[in-house]
């Protein structure tokens, strides 16, 4: 059987639509299995023919995700050819980002979406026509490139941060992703926004800055700054430093003397 036609049952019941049966989502004829090949040939719906305007769903925001998504380079370049399904599948996918208390879990799923085509050379020439060009080429530039793909998730460099959304879907191209250092290696980090939200932010606010810096594998340098150690670095700075210089003092009047 063809590879592309068999789906993970386990995936599948791990997933967010574990629920639903097949013909909630395809016809009727999809009671028989093995399914007939051509059946993948029938339109399938999409996100927001199940849940736009449904108040239930309202919390998830998948109107506003739509308008997102619409501004972002993948919808700009193959519109309605690329749709949600290109990188959530209906049959699989988890809300890791919403669920999950596990940084490194967030970003190892998440990047997995992304790397399915873009590092997957027969599906990205399939999608774009064009063969795919070398990520670690593309990100030269970007020091210690292993651990940067291995703490952080594609999106928060190659997105706009969106604060009424728990992730950004205006996927920006190479030429306006992030590639300053201070986006978020600083006390105002974008990852704040992106990455560290909802669950995650507040455990880091819940355990305090000294705590979360000891317990969180994936620490940032530079996004948590407390005041006070600010202050009492300084302060010893400028101790040290006054210190250096009155000793270089006595040192040259004793030898003149």
């Amino acid at each position: 059987m063809n590879p592309y036609y068999i789906l993970d049952t386990i995936a599948i019941s791990n997933g967010v639509h574990k629920p639903f049966d097949c013909t909630d989502c395809h016809s009727s004829e999809y009671k028989a299995y093995p399914h007939k090949s051509e059946l993948k040939l029938q339109p399938l719906s999409n996100c927001l023919d199940c849940h736009g305007g449904d108040a239930s769903f309202a919390k998830y925001k998948f109107e506003e995700i739509e308008k997102e998504f619409k501004k972002s380079v993948h919808y700009k370049v193959y519109g309605e050819n690329f749709n949600c399904s290109k990188c959530h599948s209906q049959h699989t996918y988890v809300a890791t980002a919403r669920n999950s208390n596990n940084v490194l879990d967030i970003v190892d799923y998440n990047n997995k979406m992304c790397l399915s085509c873009h590092n997957d050379m027969k599906k990205y020439k399939l999608v774009s026509g064009h063969e795919n060009p070398k990520l670690v080429v593309i990100h030269d530039w970007l020091p210690n490139q292993e651990l940067h793909f291995r703490h952080v998730r594609c999106i928060e460099c190659h997105t706009e941060v969106k604060d009424s959304l728990m992730v950004s879907h205006n996927i920006l191209s190479k030429d306006h992703a992030v590639k300053k250092c201070a986006e978020c290696h600083s006390a105002n980090s974008k990852l704040k926004a992106s990455l560290y939200k909802y669950q995650n932010l507040q455990k880091r606010s819940e355990n305090g800055t000294i705590s979360s810096i000891l317990t969180n594998s994936s620490y940032t340098i530079g996004t948590h700054q407390s005041p006070l150690l600010k202050l009492l670095s300084i302060v010893i700075f400028i101790a040290v430093l006054t210190g250096i210089i009155i000793h270089s003092l006595f040192r040259i009047f004793k030898k003149k003397n």
